[in-house]
């Protein structure tokens, strides 16, 4: 049975890819900072419960990260997909810096703290995968509408760190991608969003699967194709 570890399993996008795994029989390890308050997860619990293990853990809490990993030694995880992250986007001249300090604390320490305290399951594993969803945002060669400084920022930064790991960690066979899932219809996403949850995620599914060692390091979108940095 392959294993996954999804960040952010509370709602949206990370909450389906929760759901998605345990249908298709994958052992699933939902990280969310308060299970317990997720009906969404809590429905497919019930559905798939013998195949899903919560874990009460915050993506910024670096201890409880590690005492997780540590619990699970020797656990092989075939993907570790670092969904957790939030959307603060303030306007050149009224940043405020503490909400974009979390930002960076959540969008780029959490992936970061994540990969770095599961390497060793992940190299242990069948498949060795480590997914960073990240925005076309953070596209710098992309950006021609300006703006949203504290997201972009943070979303170029974590692509950088995947960039990084990529060549870090081929060594060990570990393939290292950020994905754009689109501009999905979640909270974070807003109702006029393009695209919906499960589309977004069965896509990036779909491409997660197809991962060849030649595409770690690139910048997919939820499609499969490239983005510029």
């Amino acid at each position: 049975m392959s294993t996954v570890l999804v960040t952010g399993a509370s709602r949206g996008i990370g909450a389906e890819f929760v759901r998605q795994y345990a249908a298709d029989g994958w052992r699933v390890h939902a990280l969310a900072r308060d299970p317990g308050c997720s009906k969404v997860l809590a429905d497919a619990c019930r559905t798939h419960g013998e195949r899903i293990c919560t874990h009460a853990v915050d993506v910024t809490n670096h201890a409880a990260i590690d005492a997780l990993a540590g619990d699970l030694a020797g656990t092989p995880i075939d993907l570790l997909l670092n969904v957790a992250g939030v959307l603060v986007a303030n306007p050149f001249g009224q940043s405020d810096y503490e909400r974009w300090m979390n930002s960076v604390r959540v969008n780029l320490f959490g992936p970061m703290k994540v990969s770095e305290a599961f390497v060793e399951h992940v190299a242990a594993s069948d498949q060795r995968k480590i997914v960073t969803l990240t925005s076309v945002l953070g596209s710098i060669g992309g950006n021609a509408a300006g703006g949203m400084y504290d997201y972009r920022s943070t979303k170029a930064a974590v692509n950088a760190i995947m960039k990084s790991m990529s060549l870090d960690l081929a060594r060990r066979r570990i393939i290292a991608v950020p994905i754009h899932p689109g501009w999905v219809r979640t909270d974070m996403g807003g109702a006029r969003a393009e695209v919906d949850v499960a589309t977004s995620v069965t896509g990036m599914r779909a491409v997660i699967a197809g991962l060849t060692p030649a595409q770690s390091g690139r910048f997919l979108t939820y499609q499969g194709a490239e983005l510029p940095w």
